[in-house]
């Protein structure tokens, strides 16, 4: 009998911009030339990664290329099925929409039936806003944890934020954790109003782009002069 990854193509999880970079500004050359072997891609939204590819030099034959969308909409049924994908050892390109694939990213349903089956899996150099943000914070780089999203109520959220501070001091610890961006501000305020005056904040938007705002303070420092994030994607980080 043969080895599974014997007839299985492999899985690569290809790293996208952060923003409306041009690929070549954030994207390695030797990523962006691998695209051309690929004619199948799972994808978070056909429409972005079809964008997404056009500009990395794809856009000639886009038309030719196989997409499957794997989202939060995505049954569970559907991701199974996405095994025949690497039927006769054909290689699967996985995109996000921004970053790395399945970091706080459904893509990590697909990587996980890689494993599960033997698929192989091989991961591409690309930006990470979460490693980008840490390493501009200033804050403790050798011991961190990531949060991913914070609950949506304001009174859950509030109290996750006890809870990630009170962590952070325990174990001087980085807490990082992310917003759907039109809640930026909402989660901006609940930590003003929710953590200790001394505890440090960062606060990273729209990082590798030409308006990249990136600042450490402390919560009480924060307070004086508060700033609008809006919609833009950010990432948040803590140290008490």
């Amino acid at each position: 009998m043969k080895a599974p990854t014997e007839y299985k193509g492999k899985l690569h999880l290809i790293p996208s911009p952060l923003g409306d970079n041009a690929p070549e500004e954030v994207i390695p050359a030797t990523v962006l030339e691998s695209l051309k072997n690929f004619n199948t891609f799972v994808v978070e939204e056909v429409r972005t990664a079809r964008r997404y590819l056009s500009r990395a030099g794809l856009k000639g034959s886009i038309q030719n290329l196989q997409f499957f969308e794997l989202n939060e909409h995505t049954s569970e049924s559907e991701i199974e099925g996405y095994l025949r994908l690497f039927d006769g050892g054909n290689d699967v390109a996985l995109i996000s929409e921004a970053g790395l694939p399945a970091v706080a990213d459904p893509g990590a349903q697909l990587v996980s039936l890689a494993h599960r089956h033997g698929i192989e899996v091989v991961p591409h150099v690309g930006p990470s806003s979460l490693m980008l943000a840490l390493m501009a914070s200033g804050l403790n780089g050798q011991s961190f944890a990531f949060c991913g999203y914070l609950p949506a109520k304001t009174d859950e959220r509030r109290s996750r934020l006890r809870a990630i501070e009170k962590a952070s001091a325990s174990m001087h610890q980085t807490q990082i954790f992310i917003e759907t961006p039109y809640r930026n501000d909402s989660l901006l305020s609940d930590i003003l109003s929710t953590c200790r005056p001394g505890t440090r904040l960062c606060i990273a938007a729209d990082l590798t782009l030409p308006d990249a705002y990136i600042r450490t303070r402390s919560v009480s420092s924060w307070k004086k002069e508060i700033p609008i994030i809006g919609k833009r994607p950010c990432v948040f980080l803590l140290l008490a």
